[in-house]
């Protein structure tokens, strides 16, 4: 009996080490969807993924960056919604107090809290952090492919295109400024000035089209709802657990802003012990999945439109790579072709442009979506899912497609690697290789896109006759309701 006690016991304790070691080991940044910062999880890749091995005699001859501004503060709206939460949690306190409830569980940064960001008056720029990420990727990215960079600084050789949001312009002269770090005369570290573009807003089909396409944005608000209904029961069921730990009458409003707190201090500042310690790990894999959860339904390949419209900017790709392929055929002089095309914008260009090449999907899951068929939502916790919006578009996160020529003698004369977060990536379209012939790209995930014209999918009248259900009934209900109201004029502020 006592050594059955015994052995018990022993299960017991091995558990409970268990336990503490996974608590430990769980690092909260790690698990911040699309506020995720690069450096944090950058070298988060597929394992059990093996890079192909380039052949020797190939060298890379262009390259294409799509890349997302680097961490960024949080915006007007978001930084009242923070001065919004201290007034209600000072209500709480208050009210807890006068009904003589124990508070000895609640933390105590939390009496007389106020927002980090409390006066500010402007957001959402570009953050010390976030010029860091962009500078050093620049400084990777001539050390990783020297070949490209050592012609002299051209526009024309080294084209460097922004949306005009500032953090995305900033974005790109930060990358810039590593990129061409001691190549010029400027200042002790031997900087050099280079050109930035931008398109208008409201014509920026390349790298804004989420902006311009008016059927996305009456999809969007459609849809917004039947999302929200999704995360409601979560965050209720999460609500209702703070409720029950600290004693105080949270509500879910307070919930979703604390996680929104959660995610700002813990990338912008590195704060893991006051807003992201109310919640537990497995509270904390909710509330990412949530996350991802509404940036693939809404951005990513919950519905073909979300990634259709960004058709301009693969055309773009792959027009870049004809051209340096005719350069080098018609033996340019150096210097006298295009050699980088280096694009910086938001989390809403880079995911579609990834749904375009078909990342983060299995080879049966990329058939679905050349045949416009659905794909099943990401599973919820504790299952594995390859959507994770700290992977597909976190801060800094970037798209880099290499076009390498070979040896004449080679069975194809020019491939295309593609790299995400600078790791090699595996391409269903190319029987999952990250390596793939440049004719077989083209056929197998460019071609199928390039006939949904971006006028004919962004047209209003499109989308009319293919508003199937994306979450539910109730979901459709919504959207019946809403198409009723904004007679699909509806406008949408930025994203």
């Amino acid at each position: 009996m006592k050594r059955a006690m015994a052995a018990v016991l022993l299960v017991l304790l091995s558990l409970l080490v268990h336990s503490n070691a996974e608590e430990e080991a769980f690092d909260v940044r790690q698990h911040l969807s699309t506020v995720s910062r690069y450096g944090v999880v950058k070298g988060i890749a597929d394992s059990s993924f093996v890079p192909s091995k380039i052949p020797n005699g190939c060298t890379p001859i262009h390259l294409n960056l799509v890349a997302r501004h680097g961490t960024r503060s949080p915006t007007k709206k978001r930084i009242k919604e923070l001065d919004n939460l201290a007034t209600h949690m000072e209500v709480l306190l208050r009210e807890a107090e006068e009904q003589s409830l124990s508070l000895e569980k609640l933390p105590g940064w939390l009496k007389g809290w106020k927002s980090p960001w409390k006066g500010k008056l402007k957001g959402g720029e570009l953050t010390i952090q976030g010029e860091d990420e962009l500078y050093d990727l620049g400084i990777r990215t001539r050390a990783r492919f020297p070949n490209l960079f050592n012609d002299d600084y051209h526009p024309d050789v080294y084209a460097i295109k922004a949306t005009q949001v500032p953090r995305a312009s900033a974005s790109a002269v930060a990358f810039g400024m590593g990129l061409f770090s001691g190549k010029g005369s400027l200042g002790p570290g031997r900087h050099r000035a280079f050109a930035v573009t931008s398109e208008s807003r409201a014509s920026d089909t390349k790298l804004r089209f989420h902006d311009c396409c008016q059927n996305y944005k009456a999809f969007k608000k459609s849809q917004e709802p039947a999302v929200d209904n999704l995360k409601e029961p979560v965050y209720d069921e999460i609500t209702s657990a703070l409720r029950r730990r600290y004693r105080l009458n949270f509500t879910r409003q307070d919930t979703t802003s604390l996680w929104f707190l959660c995610k700002q201090e813990a990338s912008l500042l590195n704060i893991v012990d006051q807003a992201c310690a109310l919640f537990s790990p497995s509270e904390v894999s909710l509330l990412e999945w949530m996350d991802d959860l509404e940036a693939f339904i809404l951005k990513g390949y919950g519905k073909s439109i979300n990634y259709r419209m960004g058709v301009p900017l693969l055309e773009d790709v792959v027009q870049s790579m004809e051209q340096a392929i005719k350069a080098e055929e018609g033996k340019h002089a150096p210097g006298s072709y295009e050699k980088a095309r280096l694009r910086f914008a938001h989390a809403e260009t880079v995911i579609p442009f990834s749904c375009l090449l078909g990342l983060f999907l299995d080879g049966s899951e990329f058939e679905k979506i050349q045949r416009e068929q659905a794909l099943p939502h990401p599973p919820k916790p504790p299952q594995k899912r390859n959507w994770r919006g700290h992977t597909v578009a976190p801060f800094g996160g970037n798209n880099m497609l290499v076009l390498y020529s070979c040896p004449a003698n080679a069975s194809n004369k020019h491939f295309v690697q593609v790299l995400h977060n600078e790791h090699p990536i595996p391409m269903p379209g190319c029987d999952g290789t990250d390596f793939c012939p440049l004719d077989v790209f083209k056929e197998r995930i460019v071609a199928p896109h390039l006939k949904h014209d971006y006028n004919s999918v962004c047209d209003v009248k499109l989308e009319q006759q293919e508003q199937k259900p994306v979450a539910s009934k109730l979901s459709q209900l919504f959207r019946w309701m809403f198409s009723l109201g904004n007679g699909e004029k509806s406008s949408l502020d930025e994203l």
